[in-house]
């Protein structure tokens, strides 16, 4: 398949991460088909369709950026008449056991299936910087490996499906527990009257300092909550993140902190901003958290 960079690429889910990755492939002169469920934006980002079924039918590799493992699953079933021979990469994050199953749907429908969930937000999909985890049949990765190009700043192989997925949600214990901490650490430091932007200074000039800091700090100090990972978005992986766990039977005490924490952010109405915003559920009762857990 050396013709890899003549054939056409198809892009479905053109949300807040979809939408750059998908500007990114088309900026590199990969021919691409895109298709997004809410109309409106996808013909600004390349050409696009209005049944997605017309994305399998016209190309042999399609990238999924979708919500959740219900939209991927409709997506696929739209599809399912044009599948074989076709390469699917699954670039959202699911749970590992519904990515398993969809590997055996697939290549029992005679597709090849690449699971590639990224690491990063919004900023990082921009700026073409997000890591790739990849798992799955070794020649399927490196036929579509090169697309990754313009998306990602590094492709990670990590075996077998679905080990990309479970390396993405272990990356989000770490994220997870971070952001919630630094959150918790700015929180901490306004009630003691302390100035935020000097904070976020003595954080940057030690051994803390991080690209996530210099992402999340600024919108602690300006109190800024426009989404680049949302609450809702965090929470739901959170979830998957705790039934893993479960399935495996470990404790996770910060996750499980965390999920109560998000759930009451999500609860109190800003589920559509930014993860920092976990911030406002500490405010609401300052001294209930440590029984609630």
């Amino acid at each position: 398949m050396g013709s890899m960079s003549t054939s056409r690429a198809g892009f479905a889910g053109l949300g807040s991460m979809g939408e750059p990755m998908a500007r990114n492939l088309a900026r590199a002169g990969v021919p691409l088909l895109v298709w997004n469920r809410t109309p409106g934006k996808a013909d600004q980002v390349a050409e696009a369709v209005d049944d997605v079924a017309e994305l399998f039918a016209r190309c042999e590799v399609v990238f999924l950026m979708l919500k959740d493992a219900a939209a991927v699953d409709a997506v696929l079933d739209r599809g399912r008449s044009a599948l074989a021979g076709r390469t699917i990469v699954h670039m959202g994050t699911t749970a590992p056991e519904h990515s398993r199953g969809l590997e055996s749907e697939l290549l029992a429908a005679g597709a090849k299936y690449v699971e590639a969930p990224v690491s990063g937000s919004r900023i990082p999909a921009e700026a073409g910087e997000l890591v790739a985890m990849l798992a799955g049949d070794p020649a399927a990765i490196e036929e579509v490996r090169e697309l990754f190009g313009p998306m990602c700043r590094e492709t990670v192989d990590c075996g077998p499906v679905p080990n990309g997925l479970l390396m993405k949600l272990a990356v989000n214990v770490h994220l997870t527990a971070v952001v919630t901490g630094l959150a918790e650490t700015f929180h901490f430091a306004r009630a003691n009257g302390l100035d935020p932007s000097l904070l976020a200074d003595v954080l940057g000039a030690g051994q803390l300092a991080s690209p996530i800091l210099r992402v999340k700090a600024p919108k602690l100090v300006e109190e800024d909550f426009a989404p680049q990972a949302s609450i809702a978005n965090v929470l739901a992986n959170v979830e998957l993140i705790a039934a893993a766990a479960g399935e495996a039977g470990l404790e996770l005490p910060l996750i499980e902190a965390s999920r109560a924490l998000y759930a009451e952010t999500a609860r109190l109405g800003f589920g559509e901003e930014d993860m920092v915003a976990v911030v406002k559920a500490l405010e609401v009762h300052p001294r209930t958290h440590s029984e609630d857990y």
